[in-house]
């Protein structure tokens, strides 16, 4: 959304702290033998807290308050009573939401425990990889750039990008224009970042895989070559130089 009063501002600082605060206690909650869906409703004990609503149930009807991905699932992975969490996972927490009818999204891949996969590696190239792009984000530069820095990053750090899964505008409702944000270039694609808008900027790393597909679920997504995949993400704010990081309490830099 394009920010043009103070109210506006204040009310996306809101919603961006809530969301942000969740997803730091969800990955700090997070323990071997907890179900996901136990970790899913302790993250919708602290939305309700806050008054916000959960943005994927609201939005599309999505079966848990937030979507919690583990090892090969990429995203929108189903919180899960039967699914249990054990000692080296990979998992992906994305919490997004809606306050006051403002809309902000993050999310955050780790490694539970001890990393006995070798998954770090993966995690910290996410991480930085992100970082690094949303430091190069002002007002005027191309989307396209972008997404060529992120798969740049990626390759330089052994992975690849998945390509159909994509940052996006937010603020009046959780998916705006901008709407791909992509993790690669797309040469004709002439978009440029506005100053004032308010955009959730996500990185999609990988192993192996390229594309996510779709389970029989109806949600979980996966890699079309298997593999393992991260994510990172942060609402931002664009301006003229730095961009202010909204979700910035989550942690998920630390």
């Amino acid at each position: 959304m394009s920010i043009t009063k103070e109210s506006e501002l204040v009310g996306m600082q809101k919603i961006s702290e809530v969301v942000g605060t969740t997803l730091k206690l969800m990955r700090e909650y997070a323990k071997v033998g907890m179900s996901t869906k136990e970790l899913d409703e302790y993250g919708g004990s602290i939305l309700k807290s806050y008054g916000a609503q959960s943005a994927p149930y609201a939005t599309y009807g999505f079966p848990g308050y937030s979507c919690i991905s583990v090892n090969k699932e990429a995203a929108h992975g189903i919180p899960s009573e039967k699914k249990i969490l054990m000692e080296g996972d990979l998992i992906n927490i994305d919490v997004s939401a809606e306050l006051n009818g403002f809309w902000s999204d993050n999310g955050g891949s780790f490694v539970l425990g001890k990393d006995i996969h070798n998954h770090q590696p993966l995690v910290e190239a996410s991480k930085n990889i992100l970082q690094k792009a949303i430091q190069s984000i002002k007002g005027g530069v191309k989307i396209a750039e972008i997404g060529h820095l992120i798969e740049t990053e990626a390759r330089k750090s052994g992975f690849k990008v998945l390509k159909n899964l994509a940052g996006h505008g937010v603020g009046r409702s959780l998916h705006e224009k901008p709407e791909n944000i992509l993790n690669y270039r797309v040469k004709g694609n002439r978009e440029r970042f506005q100053k004032n808008t308010t955009v959730a900027i996500e990185t999609f790393i990988s192993t192996t895989s390229s594309y996510a597909v779709e389970l029989n679920d109806g949600w979980t997504l996966v890699g079309n070559r298997g593999g393992y995949a991260t994510q990172h993400e942060q609402t931002i704010l664009i301006t003229d130089n730095a961009p202010v990081i909204l979700t910035g309490c989550n942690g998920i830099w630390d």
